[in-house]
């Protein structure tokens, strides 16, 4: 390696470190202002030009609040929706009622499987949190459970979402990798199930089993557990503008309640259906695609929600505009944490520090599923995108195959791994863990990063496993 690339690996270095003091440190930085103030410095020490810095830090900042955050304000207002009805507590309930404590991490990993599909890890997650914190909530109600029962459930629902994000067409990074190297869409989809099942597993409710009684003070902040719940001083329920329950109040039933949070779900699969079978020429695929996109799904899911609200509820207009401004109260710091991540991310990609590692990486004589997991490993790492951590490793790898076939495809989902990998502090999907389930810096690395740290390097046994059949 050249010396500049020695460089831009040790201001990497010393910027995650500078950002763990700042956070854990006496000083005690807010989350938000540590990204700025470490990223303008990283910017400016890899050689930056100033006058693209503040472009980089905006773009990066805006692009990550396109994606994540708008996506992220509609999803606490329909959490909100369907807490003030009770039915988010109501269905908690029901599966209390007829499950275990160790049954329920398994049954949570499973549903984040079916809605790990068609979404986002980030969507998907937003979409789960008003189910996992009433489940949660109510197995602290019951006591007994060892550990963080936020954790316990968390967990699962972290390695399934992400799994499916970076190893499973027909997933945007997943799908590009397979275009770029030609791999055939049913094998790889058949070879990204095999190799996810076991990952998820072990990943999933396996590891959440031994570490939420390593991290039992977990639990988010009260303000946000209530408002994805509905509990209020006075218990589950509908709540009037004095903050009091208001019982009488008909609630939203629990089966119409789901279909407010399988809308979105519902829409996204389509337009992955679309995308897959259909023409792009053809008028439906676009009126799919459109409707499928994580902003209009989620939009679909909080305005048939609204609806059944208004209806079923009786609630008045005033009321729920209130609710629905509570709810993004308690995202505010969320949301702008985001966006300091994003900025992060982008200034790392701008100052070439991405491109230095993967250069460092492609000079490696590694096996060749390998080599392109580890150039989406650290690519990902130094960009904070999943994305960009398989398309470059994509583009790398590309001209070293020599066809189609099982090598293909299990490179797709090698790659796919590779980039969910070492998920930290200039990752989009590590901060919205973190403050949802009000975690420090530590617990959130025990958690996300070594969550999905562990997909990764199982995802890339079961490929070399299944590289013997090549």
């Amino acid at each position: 390696m050249t010396s500049h690339t020695w460089w831009l690996l040790l201001i990497l270095t010393v910027a995650i470190a500078a950002l763990i003091f700042l956070i854990n440190s006496r000083l005690r930085v807010h989350p938000f202002v540590a990204l700025v103030v470490v990223t303008v410095g990283t910017g400016l020490a890899a050689g930056e030009p100033v006058a693209d810095l503040v472009g980089s830090i905006e773009d990066g900042a805006g692009g990550t609040l396109g994606d994540v955050g708008v996506t992220l304000a509609l999803g606490a207002m329909l959490g909100r929706l369907l807490s003030d009805s009770g039915a988010t507590d109501a269905l908690a309930h029901a599966l209390v009622d007829r499950s275990t404590d160790r049954r329920l991490p398994w049954l949570v990993g499973a549903a984040a499987f079916v809605i790990g599909v068609p979404m986002f890890f980030e969507v998907g997650l937003i979409v789960l949190l008003p189910l996992i914190f009433s489940v949660a909530r109510r197995m602290e109600a019951q006591g007994g459970t060892k550990g963080s029962p936020y954790v316990l459930l968390g967990v699962p629902a972290i390695a399934s979402l992400s799994t499916l994000h970076g190893m499973l067409p027909p997933h945007p990074g997943p799908l590009t990798a397979m275009t770029g190297l030609h791999a055939d869409l049913g094998l790889t989809m058949l070879v990204g199930l095999v190799c996810a099942i076991p990952t998820v597993i072990l990943a999933g409710p396996v590891y959440a089993r031994w570490i939420a009684p390593r991290l039992a003070d977990v639990r988010p902040d009260a303000a946000l557990v209530a408002q994805f719940t509905g509990a209020g001083p006075a218990g589950p329920g509908d709540r009037g503008d004095d903050g009091t329950a208001t019982a009488s109040r008909p609630r939203v039933p629990t089966a119409l309640a789901v279909v407010a949070v399988l809308v979105p779900v519902v829409l996204m699969l389509l337009r992955t259906l679309a995308e897959t079978v259909l023409d792009e020429s053809s008028a439906v695929r676009s009126a799919l695609t459109f409707a499928g996109e994580p902003l209009m799904a989620m939009l679909a899911g909080l305005l048939f929600a609204l609806g059944v609200t208004a209806v079923r509820t009786g609630r008045p207009g005033e009321e729920i505009r209130g609710s629905l401004t509570d709810s993004l109260k308690s995202i505010a710091a969320i949301l702008l944490i985001i966006g300091g991540g994003g900025a992060f991310k982008q200034v790392l990609q701008d100052s070439g520090i991405g491109e230095a590692i993967a250069s460092a990486a492609r000079g490696a004589h590694l096996n060749l599923i390998v080599l392109g997991w580890l150039i989406a490993l650290l690519l990902s790492l130094t960009t904070g995108s999943a994305t960009v951590g398989i398309v470059s490793a994509t583009g790398i790898i590309a001209p070293l195959v020599s066809g189609g076939g099982l090598e293909a495809s299990l490179l797709v989902v090698a790659i796919g791994a590779g980039s969910i990998g070492l998920n930290y502090v200039n990752h989009a999907g590590f901060w919205l863990v973190k403050e949802s389930f009000g975690m420090d810096l530590t617990q959130a690395a025990k958690t996300q990063t070594v969550v999905q740290t562990l997909v990764s390097v199982l995802g890339l046994g079961m490929a070399l496993l299944l590289s013997v059949f090549a």
